[in-house]
């Protein structure tokens, strides 16, 4: 496995786009695919703020992770943010998650960022695999009906 740039990968966009929207289209209002896909088009930038990685085993995608500027329009009082960590169900649990987290903690460094926030909820049942990760709760608020967890860490550039 390696991870690269998205960038470097845009026949991935398509894809990526259909399992985003899959997982978190029914929390973010308005959001289509077409939205996501665009989103993810504008990931051209190297070492920057946005940015997509992607796990890759070959030319198959494994997962992705994105470094943005905001990562809800409601949520504005922390920046940047680790957003869109998805590995799909048969590749998970083979550190590759984890893997996309450390690459976007060492971006973040890399850029000078202090803090990096993310945000989940516990229905989504990955607070632990963040806490492991050395992440911290910052704040609870509701978004959508769900109760978002706003987590945060200083990164590391050998995270």
């Amino acid at each position: 496995m390696r991870i690269d740039y998205l960038a470097e990968h845009p026949q991935h966009v398509p894809q990526l786009a259909r399992w985003h929207h899959a997982e978190w289209g029914a929390v973010l209002t308005g959001w289509s695919l077409e939205v996501a896909q665009a989103e993810l088009a504008l990931h051209t930038g190297t070492r920057a703020i946005p940015t997509t990685v992607v796990a890759l085993d070959g030319e198959q995608l494994l997962g992705s992770c994105s470094l943005l500027e905001n990562d809800d329009l409601r949520i504005r009082a922390w920046s940047p943010w680790l957003a869109s960590l998805y590995v799909p169900p048969p590749a998970r649990g083979a550190g590759i998650g984890r893997a996309l987290v450390r690459r976007i903690e060492a971006e973040a460094a890399a850029l000078g960022v202090a803090e990096l926030y993310l945000y989940t909820s516990e229905a989504m049942g990955v607070i632990d695999f963040y806490q492991r990760l050395g992440w911290a709760t910052r704040d609870r608020l509701a978004l959508n009906g769900i109760e978002a967890v706003v987590m945060a860490t200083t990164p590391r550039s050998d995270a």
